[in-house]
């Protein structure tokens, strides 16, 4: 596949949930459609080289979701199940199958949206290092310790946070970046979600979803999680990365998730 970079059209969508404008970056052509979801207080630029790669053979679109990036907060209803519905606006703008494809926060978002799309409409769900936390595990004490660090002093806990997601093979100019912007987050926004999130229980999504799953994760995954997760989705690890693995390995990555795309629409 080319590596060479085509046209990228910024776009906004208006979404059918809350009337939220969301920006998106859509770009190439051909099947099955690629919707790519950042994480919690990340943006859609941070799958950029994602974006490059596979819109020379799919229709690619990546969006930001409400207060994050681009896209203005609209809804005070920060939520999974709220962005999850965000999710499903972008998709009418593309052409069926879709791969939807979400890092971090993101998968439980994707995961959202996947288990109320039609076998027609859905190809498979890639999933990006989404288990770092052990969602749907968590006691009221866990979640209280995840929490309330970011409710005292956020971009002190948002640093300790980028610091845990890194292995010494991340790159520093990246991480000093990811610190940067991810610091820089409205904690009006980025609190509510994050509480969301930490009670988002995924034990009914997958029962729910009739396309498989795949997972792109990076060592940091716990074998606990990961053991509990296994029979609900294949795995592929990428050793030496964080939690940003796709800006970390972005060639490696990209080769992973093209395997899986052959694989499933052979």
């Amino acid at each position: 596949m080319s590596q060479s970079k085509r046209p990228h059209s910024p776009k906004i969508i208006q979404s059918h949930y809350d009337q939220s404008e969301l920006h998106c970056t859509v770009s190439g052509a051909g099947s099955p459609a690629l919707l790519f979801v950042h994480g919690w207080s990340c943006k859609r630029s941070y799958w950029q080289p994602q974006i490059d790669y596979f819109s020379n053979s799919h229709t690619v679109m990546a969006i930001d979701l409400p207060g994050h990036g681009d896209s203005p907060a609209y809804s005070e209803n920060n939520s999974i199940t709220s962005y999850a519905a965000n999710v499903l606006s972008a998709l009418a703008e593309l052409p069926s199958p879709i791969v939807l494809i979400g890092h971090s926060m993101g998968g439980a978002v994707v995961l959202e949206a996947a288990r109320q799309m039609t076998e027609d409409q859905l190809a498979g769900v890639v999933l990006v290092d989404t288990f770092l936390i052990n969602y749907g595990k968590l006691t009221a004490d866990d979640i209280t310790a995840y929490y309330q660090p970011f409710a005292d002093n956020f971009s002190e806990a948002m640093a300790g946070l980028v610091e845990n997601c890194c292995v010494a093979e991340t790159p520093a100019t990246l991480k000093a970046q990811l610190n940067r912007e991810m610091s820089a987050a409205d904690p009006a926004i980025a609190l509510p979600i994050w509480h969301s999130l930490l009670n988002w229980d995924p034990t009914s999504v997958f029962s729910t979803i009739k396309a498989p799953v795949h997972a792109i994760n990076s060592p940091l995954i716990a074998d606990s999680t990961r053991q509990r997760l296994s029979h609900h989705m294949n795995e592929t690890v990428i050793p030496q990365t964080g939690h940003f693995l796709q800006m970390e390995q972005p060639q490696k990555f990209n080769q992973i998730l093209q395997q899986t795309l052959t694989y499933w629409m052979k």
